[in-house]
């Protein structure tokens, strides 16, 4: 990349206040990925106004960032980002970090923000940044929230261009109400050679890490929007009906572990695996497969998003069978990734993927390319700094 092409980019991020593996992968790719096209990237992130630092040595979560602050540290120095980070704490008016001193120069020289999942507000420094991209992670919440809660919609507007996974919502094929927002699809970023493809192991569990109730559900004019457990409602009996091994590394307050279990269900911790970033990966290259289901609200409103955790599946070349929310109108299915609305085709899925395990190892992978962080990410900053009037202004 020449010069003149390249772009300071501030990549928004949640990674201290949750220093989890499984979390961290989701937003330091936007950064790689980025710094990889060339571009001059740095990570910066806000500790909000409320206690929301998660510390899983301590199981609390409170206003102290300590071991965030050292397991960021760790994970962004292993991906040559050691010096381009600071983080914002509100509580104490004080800045942590490499970058710590330089964040006025960085934001008055900033050619473009990404907000990913929104995640961090916009303070008064970073409203300077002449481009400020939202990528909305969270779609159908994301949108009936902006209708619903004047808060978050403000949030929101004080970003000029709008992404969203859910890529359904700007092909106008969602069943959601309009929010007013100029959504454009994206999708999770991976860096393809981060994920090494390994054999798939012939007697392992299809897994999953999943959070049972993320928050609580939401309404909007009649329409339902629940979690992941109402979801689920209609998979209790998978186990009974298939000759695998299924786990779940579930966690949540509501968790019902024992009925899981007597219906033939493993569970496990799920701080285990997401211990850091290579535990994390250890845990879906040791798995047969993944098998999932999505929030019923990405189901019910069909807003086709698709998971950052399955696309870390594919990647490292282990097959998917997830539940359909619209995203076949946009990602290959068939081979390596299968979409399922019911129980007998979660069944059938498993059975197909066990009868040609190699081949489906091999497309999984192939199906990754979908979303390989330099065209989606490519494209995602092409059209960040596009002047056509696609976004909205300050």
């Amino acid at each position: 990349m020449d010069e003149a092409s390249r772009l300071r980019i501030l990549v928004l991020g949640y990674l201290v206040r949750r220093p989890l593996g499984g979390g961290t992968w989701p937003f330091i790719q936007y950064a790689i990925g980025l710094m990889r096209l060339g571009h001059d990237v740095y990570f910066l992130e806000d500790s909000e106004d409320y206690p929301c630092c998660y510390d899983p040595t301590r199981h609390v979560t409170d206003e102290d960032p300590t071991f965030g602050l050292g397991f960021a540290k760790d994970a962004l120095a292993a991906h040559g980002l050691g010096e381009r980070w600071a983080y914002f704490d509100a509580h104490t008016d004080t800045w942590h970090g490499p970058c710590a001193d330089r964040i006025p120069e960085l934001c008055s020289t900033a050619d473009a923000l990404v907000n990913v999942s929104g995640i961090n507000p916009i303070r008064p420094w970073l409203e300077q940044v002449p481009r400020r991209a939202y990528v909305d992670t969270d779609p159908a919440f994301q949108q009936v929230r902006s209708l619903d809660d004047e808060d978050r919609r403000r949030r929101t507007l004080q970003h000029n261009v709008f992404f969203t996974y859910g890529e359904n919502i700007p092909a106008g094929r969602a069943n959601l109400p309009d929010d007013g927002v100029p959504w454009q699809p994206c999708r999770p970023p991976v860096v393809l050679d981060l994920w090494p493809v390994t054999p798939g192991p012939a007697h392992a569990a299809f897994t999953t890490v999943m959070l049972w109730d993320s928050y609580v559900a939401r309404e909007h004019d009649g329409f339902h929007l629940g979690m992941k457990s109402e979801s689920f409602e209609s998979y209790w009996d998978l186990p009974s009906r298939v000759d695998r091994r299924l786990e779940l590394a579930v966690g949540g307050p509501g968790v019902p572990r024992d009925r899981l279990r007597q219906t033939g269900w493993s569970v496990i911790n799920p701080l285990e695996p997401t211990k850091d970033m290579s535990t994390y990966q250890a845990y879906l290259a040791g798995s047969r497969g993944e098998f999932t289901v999505a929030k019923h609200g990405y189901v019910a409103s069909s807003c086709g998003w698709f998971s950052e955790r399955s696309a870390h599946y594919l990647a490292s070349g282990r097959p998917v069978v997830t539940q359909e929310t619209g995203f076949s109108d946009h990602v290959p299915t068939g081979s390596g990734l299968l979409a399922h609305t019911s129980l007998d085709e979660a069944v059938a899925a498993i059975e197909a993927i066990d009868k040609d395990y190699e081949r489906h190892c091999a497309a999984a992978r192939d199906v990754a390319g979908a979303f390989d962080s330099y065209e989606v990410l490519g494209s995602l900053i092409a059209r960040t700094m596009d002047p056509a009037p696609n976004g909205m202004t300050s």
